[in-house]
C-alpha cells in the first residue's frame, strides 16, 4: 500500500461519502457531495501522476484505479438519472450506456490479460472521462446553489453557469455520451483478434 494506492483507495471513500451526502437533499447535503466528488475527481489525475513518477505502479494500482474512477463516475451518473426531468437530469439511457461501456472495457481487458496482452487505455477514454466529471461536478454545483436562498455573486455566477439546459451541460453530457460510444467501438476494434481467438 503505496502513496498512490492509499489515494485511490481514499477515492473509494470519498466515493461512498458522496452517495451517503446525496441522499439528504439539502445545502449541506449537495455541498458536501460537491467537495467530495471533486476532490475525488482531482484524484483520479494525482495517484496515476504520483505512481508514474514516483515509479510505484504496481498490480494493485493498476486493478484499483480504473475502478475506482468507473465506481465514481457511475454512482453520479445513477445519481443523475434519478432526478426529475425537470431538474439536473441524465437520461437513463445515458446512464445504461456509459455503465455498459464499462463492463465491455473491463471484459476486453480480462480477456487481453488470459491472452498474455495489455489493453492499454487510450486518449479517448481520458477525454471521455473528463467530459463525465464535468457534467457531474456541473449538476453538483447547480444542485447545491439553487437550494440556497441568496448563494452571494460567486454563487449566482456558478448557479448560472450551472443551470440545466445550459451550454456547458449540453456540451458536456453529450460529448461524454459520443466519446463513450466511440472509445468503446475502438476498444472493440483494438481487441478483434482476441475476440476471434487469433
Amino acid at each position: 500500500m503505496n502513496l498512490p494506492n492509499a489515494i485511490t483507495v481514499s477515492r473509494l471513500i470519498l466515493t461512498a461519502i458522496f452517495v451517503i451526502a446525496v441522499g439528504f437533499p439539502t445545502t449541506t447535503g449537495f455541498a458536501i457531495a460537491l467537495v467530495t466528488f471533486s476532490v475525488a475527481a482531482a484524484t483520479d489525475w494525482l495517484d496515476g501522476y504520483l505512481a508514474r513518477k514516483l515509479g510505484l505502479v504496481t498490480p494493485l494500482g493498476k486493478l484499483l484505479d480504473p475502478l475506482a474512477d468507473k465506481i465514481l463516475v457511475c454512482a453520479a451518473f445513477v445519481y443523475f438519472s434519478a432526478q426529475p426531468v425537470t431538474g439536473y437530469h441524465a437520461p437513463v439511457w445515458v446512464t445504461c450506456v456509459i455503465i455498459a461501456r464499462e463492463f465491455l472495457v473491463t471484459g476486453l481487458r480480462q480477456i487481453a490479460v488470459e491472452a498474455g496482452q495489455v489493453l492499454a487505455a487510450d486518449n479517448l477514454g481520458k477525454w471521455k472521462t473528463t467530459f463525465q466529471l464535468t457534467f457531474c461536478i456541473t449538476g453538483l454545483v447547480w444542485l447545491t446553489f439553487a437550494s440556497m436562498a441568496n448563494p452571494g455573486a460567486l454563487g449566482g455566477l456558478l448557479k448560472t453557469l450551472a443551470t440545466p439546459g445550459s451550454w456547458l451541460m449540453q456540451i458536456s453530457l453529450w460529448a461524454a455520451v459520443a466519446l463513450t460510444l466511440i472509445s468503446g467501438a475502438n476498444y472493440v476494434w483494438s481487441s478483434r483478434k482476441l475476440l476471434v481467438g487469433r
